[in-house]
């Protein structure tokens, strides 16, 4: 049985790629993400599978929209964190470069995102394009 590797690209110790199942499936599946960097990681992985409900679950309520639309076609390429910063007792930044690639183009989304973790988890806040 061959395991899908997770899309994040998060890796062992030794360079190994981890599993969807062991890396960010568990998120996908209800379980809290213990920081911000594995939220974001679990955000992109679901960006790829397309899993809405979840990036809107995981979108802070004071930001989330009403509804998602992702780009059709989009066919993500890989996730690189750049910086994880922990900015507060409940607050966290991650810096990332996203790429993909849509109707024969390249693009390539570095941001710095905002999130807060409350009661019930941690949730992406908002994000500033660099």
């Amino acid at each position: 049985m061959k395991l899908t590797p997770c899309p994040c690209g998060r890796t062992t110790g030794k360079g190994q790629a981890l599993s969807l199942d062991t890396c960010c499936g568990p998120y996908h599946a209800n379980q809290n993400a213990p920081d911000a960097e594995s939220l974001m990681r679990s955000r992109y992985s679901a960006f790829v599978r397309g899993d809405v409900p979840y990036l809107l679950a995981t979108w802070h309520s004071s930001q989330r929209p009403a509804e998602l639309t992702l780009e059709a076609g989009a066919k993500w390429l890989g996730l690189e964190i750049k910086q994880h910063h922990v900015t507060g007792a409940e607050t966290a930044e991650v810096e990332f470069v996203a790429r993909y690639r849509v109707g024969g183009k390249a693009v390539r989304q570095h941001e710095r995102s905002r999130f807060v973790r409350e009661s019930d988890g941690w949730f992406y806040v908002a994000g500033d394009v660099l």
